[in-house]
């Protein structure tokens, strides 16, 4: 197992644990004033989707009825097993899987910025979609394919923060994520061919920052979708990106409905 690969695995494991703990196990660090001088990262600029796991759920649109690893309830099988990508089309919803629940999932490229010093800025070359993280009071109301998203800073436990980067010295070592949670979205797909997600789903995820000896850096989203419509129990997954020196390859595109 490669360096890299250890390192997801070790986000992997300890995320479920640390969610009981609220991520908080070394007591609260001072927090400045704006999310922008409190982060205890970088995660700007540009990533592009590592796709290594479910590679033919991701990188092709399933057949109708293929529901593998997703926990639908009868119900939510009911209405997948509905989906007719022309209808999307002719209704203009052809970005019902571009939603925030299932965005991350789809292969592109991210460019994220500071928006202004409560706001983080992520947009997407595919789907051409932008999602605002919003450290104090979001400034919208939901009711679109992106919801609101509330953000926090999440700062990691010590026994995690040396294991990932056991080279900090004592005084540098406030290691952390990035906590969003997004709620308020209109109901979409958690994958093109139809699985539905509803406006009452719950989305909570993590960014966390992996850098390798090489230097390679990864963004790793470590996802929760708890959905009382149509779920049996929550969806946790984790989706990898790595770090791109510029805008190369970034190529904007609309949704597409398949």
């Amino acid at each position: 197992m490669n360096a890299f690969a250890k390192l997801i695995l070790l986000i992997v494991l300890a995320v479920p644990s640390l969610y009981g703990q609220g991520r908080g196990g070394r007591g609260a660090a001072p927090v400045p004033q704006t999310g922008k001088a409190a982060a205890p990262m970088d995660i700007t600029g540009y990533w592009v989707s590592v796709v290594t796991a479910d590679w033919r759920l991701r990188m092709l649109t399933p057949p109708k009825g293929d529901y593998t690893s997703l926990p639908l309830n009868a119900e939510a099988r009911k209405v997948a097993d509905s989906w007719d990508p022309a209808k999307d089309e002719a209704a203009g919803e052809q970005c019902r899987s571009y939603g925030a629940p299932g965005l991350m999932r789809v292969p592109m490229r991210v460019h994220i910025t500071w928006q202004d010093d409560q706001t983080l800025k992520l947009e997407t070359d595919a789907g051409m979609q932008t999602r605002l993280f919003h450290f104090g009071p979001p400034q919208s109301q939901g009711g679109d394919w992106q919801g609101v998203s509330t953000a926090s800073w999440d700062y990691l436990p010590a026994a995690v923060t040396d294991t990932l980067a056991p080279n900090r010295n004592q005084t540098d070592r406030q290691a952390g994520s990035l906590k969003v949670v997004t709620t308020k979205f209109k109901p979409g797909y958690l994958r093109k061919n139809g699985a539905p997600y509803s406006a009452n789903a719950v989305l909570t995820e993590y960014f966390d920052r992996v850098t390798e000896p090489n230097g390679d850096s990864y963004l790793v989203v470590t996802s929760t979708v708890e959905d009382p419509t149509y779920l049996n129990q929550p969806l946790l997954l984790s989706t990898p990106f790595k770090k791109q020196a510029d805008a190369s390859g970034w190529k904007p595109t609309p949704c597409t409905s398949k």
